[in-house]
């Protein structure tokens, strides 16, 4: 039987996909034994579809939820998910965010996508690390940092995004999270913003 039929190799090919999220890279799907001319004959034949430059999805699969992040996590497995991409996430924010706000950690190899757009926060070796959550998206694990830690970098970055989204997220935070002031306070200090948010704070409670 021929290797490329459908009724062996992409049948094979299919199951794999599901058996991982529905979601391959080609580095991966290679990896996994599907053959580069199974791929692009999966695509031609509209078994998948491509989400971006090597990222391949079965088209059986239900719609994605968050097409963006998840591509993030795929391409960008260092990268944490952070500041008005987080707020969103977190659901204290009534900003709508047109690209993912994705910190990396300094020295790390910048991505090269093309799509979903991206903006770029650098982030000390300390402050990158602290305060990350892992969720799953459409099958896919991706690092966001807690609701927190992200009201923090807010404030850090507060000249880059404005202080009224900060301000806001602390609002929404108190009315809709459970207040972990410690937390706030621990990241204050790691990120060197304490006296920059004490008065926002106090007036919270």
């Amino acid at each position: 039987m021929n290797k490329l039929s459908p009724n062996g190799t992409i049948t094979k090919a299919s199951r794999i996909f599901r058996e991982h999220g529905g979601i391959l890279r080609t580095s991966e799907a290679i990896k996994l034994s599907i053959h580069p001319r199974v791929l692009y004959r999966m695509r031609s034949e509209g078994i998948t579809e491509q989400l971006s430059r090597g990222l391949y999805r079965l088209k059986s699969m239900p719609p994605l939820n968050n097409p963006d992040i998840a591509q993030v996590a795929i391409k960008v497995p260092k990268g944490v998910i952070c500041l008005i991409s987080a707020l969103a996430f977190h659901n204290i924010t009534t900003q709508v965010p047109h690209e993912v706000y994705l910190a990396l950690k300094k020295g790390d190899e910048p991505p090269r996508l093309s799509c979903p757009p991206l903006r770029i926060f650098w982030f000390s070796e300390e402050t990158h690390q602290a305060g990350v959550e892992k969720h799953k998206t459409d099958g896919i694990i991706f690092r966001v940092y807690s609701a927190e830690k992200t009201i923090v970098d807010c404030f850090k970055y507060r000249n880059k995004i404005g202080l009224d989204v900060a301000i806001e997220a602390l609002r929404l935070y108190k009315e809709r999270k459970r207040l972990r002031l410690n937390d706030i306070d621990r990241y204050a200090r790691l990120c060197r913003v304490q006296n920059v948010i004490r008065p926002y704070l106090e007036a919270l409670v």
